[in-house]
């Protein structure tokens, strides 16, 4: 009957792969050290990359877990030059007012040993701006509407499944955040009931690219884990 939800229905675990301690003990360190090669970077090369590609990572952010199975958020991909020089003119316009006064001096001394500032060059270089939705409300994969759950948690997951791919293909990335964002909703043509959560900056490094060296400082695992064995 239309609107009402499928009963639970169990299978098999499809497609799980065990492996003996010792190789996944080098699983985990081998991705520990190539997940550590990511960095964020602010300087772009316009280098093309394949649709093909970005299309691959989005289907492994796809997959993230998430609230109810809802898949509650949208990827807004741009690639044409127009659309680009809207987005890079508008959250030029917030970024100005934030580093103004907006943010306040404490969030502008926690920034400045990053180096940034109002302008945003990247947002035109880059090849790629995937900008990441999540709604309130969507249709299921049956096509039935429904509220959705844990949103923000479950569009942030799928946006760090989306990273590590870019990072694994082989790309640079970097996640800006202007505020406000609501701007973008109409420039990608998304409905009221979606919210911007991040704009993904997807290509490859400008070659002479490099990071602020207060990137690099990482808290040690003691500071960021707690054991209760």
């Amino acid at each position: 009957m239309a609107g009402m939800t499928k009963d639970f229905e169990p299978i098999p675990l499809p497609d799980y792969a065990e492996y003996p301690p010792g190789e996944m003990q080098a699983r985990a360190e081998a991705f520990r050290a190539e997940i550590a090669r990511r960095h964020t970077v602010r300087e772009f090369s316009s280098r093309p990359v394949p649709r093909s590609l970005i299309e691959t990572c989005l289907r492994a952010a796809g997959t993230a877990p998430n609230g109810a199975n809802h898949q509650p958020w949208h990827f807004a991909v741009i690639g044409d030059a127009a659309r680009k020089s809207r987005i890079r003119l508008a959250a030029e316009e917030e970024e100005r007012a934030f580093y103004a006064g907006k943010a306040g001096e404490e969030w502008l001394a926690a920034l400045k040993p990053l180096g940034t500032d109002p302008s945003k060059p990247f947002l035109e270089i880059a090849p790629w701006l995937i900008v990441v939705f999540g709604a309130r409300s969507s249709a299921s994969a049956d096509g039935v509407m429904r509220k959705n759950y844990y949103v923000p948690e479950s569009v942030s997951i799928a946006c760090g499944f989306l990273i590590a791919a870019l990072h694994h293909a082989g790309l640079a990335t970097l996640t800006h955040t202007p505020s406000p964002m609501g701007f973008l909703n109409e420039i990608c043509a998304r409905p009221a009931n979606e919210k911007p959560y991040f704009v993904v900056v997807a290509g490859y490094p400008a070659p002479d690219a490099t990071i602020p060296r207060h990137a690099i400082e990482k808290k040690p695992l003691d500071e960021i884990a707690t054991f209760f064995e």
